[in-house]
C-alpha cells in the first residue's frame, strides 16, 4: 500500500517540523514548503495527496489574503486534492467562503493534533476511495459512450451497470427479427426499452405503434388489433384500420400484455402464427409483416399456471425476454434521471440529493419524473431543496431535516456520522452541520466511536 504524502505551506519552519513530526508517528509522509512559489511547485513536481497550507505568508500580515490566492490557484490546478487552512488569524467569513470553495476544513493555530489526524485520515480515506470510484466510473463511462455511439438509445439517461448490461443485449438482438417481452415494474421504463429495440431494428423507418392491449374493451380488442369495416357493429360508419395493419412493415407495442382477455388472446395468437388476419365484418383475408415487442409487469409464468394466459401465446411473445430493474434497485440512474427532468436551470441541494437516493421509489421513473416536476415548480433560487420534493416524511432522515433547519436530531449512530463524512466529501464542518452537531462535538463522537482510525 502506498503512503499518503501531504505538503505542508507554512513560512514558518517550526510549523512544518512539528506537522511533520506529527505525520511521521501515525506512518504518513510529509514536506515543507516556504512559500506559495515553492508550494506551488512541489505539486507540480510531485504526487500529493493533501495539502495543508497557512493563509499568511508575509511578516505582519494578517488578511489571508495571500492564503486565498494560493488556495484558488492549488484548486487550478488539482480540482479534487483536499486542502486544510491553518492560520493564527481564523477569520469566520473566509473560512466560509473557502469551505464553500472546496477547502477541506480550517483550523486555527495552536491546532488540536487529535482533531487534525482525525481530519487528515478521513480525507486520505475518502481521497483513496473517490480515486477508485473515478477511475470505476471513467471506465463505466467509456463503455456507455461506445454504446452510445454505436447504438440510438433514445435519449436514456443511465449510469448503473445494470442498465448498461440490459442495453447491452437490448441493441444485440434489437435487429434480429424476433419477438421480444419486456418485462418489470409499472413506471419503471419499458416503454422506453421498446422504443430502444424498434429504434435499431431492421425495421425502424418503418412505423411504430403502439397499443396498451389490457386497456382495451373486450368487446373492443378484435376491432382495435384487426380492424372493421364499416357497418361491421353499432356506431362505426367507416372502414376502421386496425393497429397491425398500420404497423405493417414495423413495429408494434403491446403494452400490458398480461392484462388481455383469453378471447383476445386467442386471436392474438392466429397472427402471430400466420401473419393473417380478416377485419371484422369483413372476407378478405390481410397479411403483414410485424415485429412484435410486448411488454407487463404481471407473473405471466404463474398467469398461466393459473389459467389466465396461454402458456403457447407466452412463448410466441417471449422469444427474447429484457427483464428490467425496479429503480430501486438501480440507484445510480436517480440522480441522473433526476437532474434530467428537472433541465439545465435548475440544480439539487445536497440533502434533497442525499434523500432522492434513499428513496425507495415504489412509482418508479414516472414518480420520479412527477416529483421533479412539482419541486421545479416550487423550488426558489433554482436549487430544489428537500422540502420542494414533497416525499413523505418518514424517507428524510433527521438529519437532512436538521440541515435545512427541521426537527431536533437523535444522536447519531457510527454508521450515521461515516456516511455523513462521505457525502460532505470529507469536509468536517459540512458533515458537522449536516448532522446538527458542532464540529467540536463531531470530534467528540468520531473518537467515541474510534472512526479515526
Amino acid at each position: 500500500m502506498t503512503t499518503p504524502k501531504i505538503l505542508i505551506i507554512d513560512d514558518n519552519p517550526d510549523i512544518g517540523q512539528a506537522l511533520r513530526v506529527l505525520f511521521t508517528i501515525n506512518g504518513m509522509a510529509s514536506e515543507q514548503a516556504l512559500s506559495p512559489a515553492q508550494g506551488l511547485e512541489k505539486l507540480a513536481d510531485g504526487d500529493i495527496d493533501l495539502v495543508i497550507q497557512d493563509m499568511n505568508f508575509s511578516a505582519d500580515t494578517t488578511s489571508g489574503q495571500e492564503g486565498i490566492s494560493l488556495f484558488h490557484q492549488i484548486r487550478e490546478m488539482h480540482p479534487d486534492l483536499p486542502i486544510i487552512l491553518i492560520t493564527a488569524w481564523t477569520a469566520l467569513e473566509t473560512a466560509v467562503e473557502l469551505v464553500k470553495a472546496g477547502a477541506a476544513d480550517y483550523l486555527g493555530k495552536p491546532w488540536d493534533d487529535d482533531k487534525l489526524m482525525v481530519t487528515v485520515r478521513n480525507l486520505l480515506k475518502l481521497g483513496a476511495l473517490q480515486r477508485a470510484q473515478r477511475e470505476q466510473r471513467g471506465y463505466s463511462q467509456s463503455k456507455r459512450r461506445q454504446l452510445e455511439n454505436e447504438f440510438d438509445l433514445c435519449g436514456l439517461q443511465f449510469q448503473s451497470q445494470s442498465m448498461y448490461d440490459l442495453l447491452r443485449i437490448t441493441t444485440q438482438v434489437a435487429h434480429a427479427d424476433v419477438s421480444v417481452l419486456i418485462t418489470g415494474p409499472n413506471g419503471a421504463g419499458k416503454e422506453k426499452i421498446a422504443e430502444i429495440v424498434q429504434a435499431n431494428s431492421s425495421c425502424k423507418h418503418g412505423p411504430f405503434i403502439k397499443v396498451n392491449v389490457g386497456a382495451l374493451p373486450k368487446d373492443l380488442v378484435e376491432a382495435e388489433l384487426f380492424g372493421a369495416e364499416a357497418g361491421a357493429y353499432t356506431g362505426i360508419s367507416k372502414r376502421r384500420t386496425g393497429r397491425f395493419e398500420l404497423a405493417d412493415g414495423g413495429t408494434l407495442f403491446l403494452d400490458e400484455i398480461g392484462n388481455l382477455s383469453l378471447d383476445g388472446q386467442a386471436k392474438l395468437l392466429r397472427v402471430l402464427e400466420t401473419g393473417e388476419f380478416e377485419r371484422i365484418g369483413g372476407s378478405d383475408t390481410l397479411k403483414v409483416k410485424v415485429r412484435i415487442i410486448s411488454a407487463t409487469n404481471s407473473d405471466l409464468k404463474a398467469a398461466i399456471a393459473a389459467g389466465s394466459f396461454r402458456e403457447d401465446l407466452y412463448y410466441r411473445l417471449n422469444v427474447i425476454e429484457l427483464a428490467l430493474p425496479a429503480l430501486n434497485q438501480r440507484r445510480a440512474d436517480i440522480l441522473p434521471l433526476a437532474r434530467y427532468f428537472l433541465g439545465d436551470k435548475l440544480q439539487l441541494a445536497p440533502c434533497a440529493e442525499q434523500v432522492l437516493g434513499q428513496y425507495e421509489w415504489p412509482g418508479n421513473i414516472r414518480q420520479l419524473k412527477n416529483v421533479m416536476q412539482r419541486a421545479s415548480l416550487l423550488c426558489q433560487d433554482q436549487l430544489v431543496k428537500v422540502a420542494d420534493l414533497g416525499l413523505p416524511a418518514e424517507v428524510v432522515k433527521a438529519a437532512v431535516l436538521s440541515a435545512e433547519g427541521g426537527t431536533p436530531v437523535p444522536e447519531p449512530s457510527a454508521e450515521d456520522i461515516s456516511q455523513a463524512i462521505e457525502e460532505a466529501g470529507g469536509v468536517i464542518a459540512d458533515a458537522a452541520r449536516s448532522l446538527g452537531l458542532s464540529r467540536s462535538a463531531l470530534y467528540r463522537r468520531l473518537k467515541k466511536f474510534e472512526l479515526d482510525n
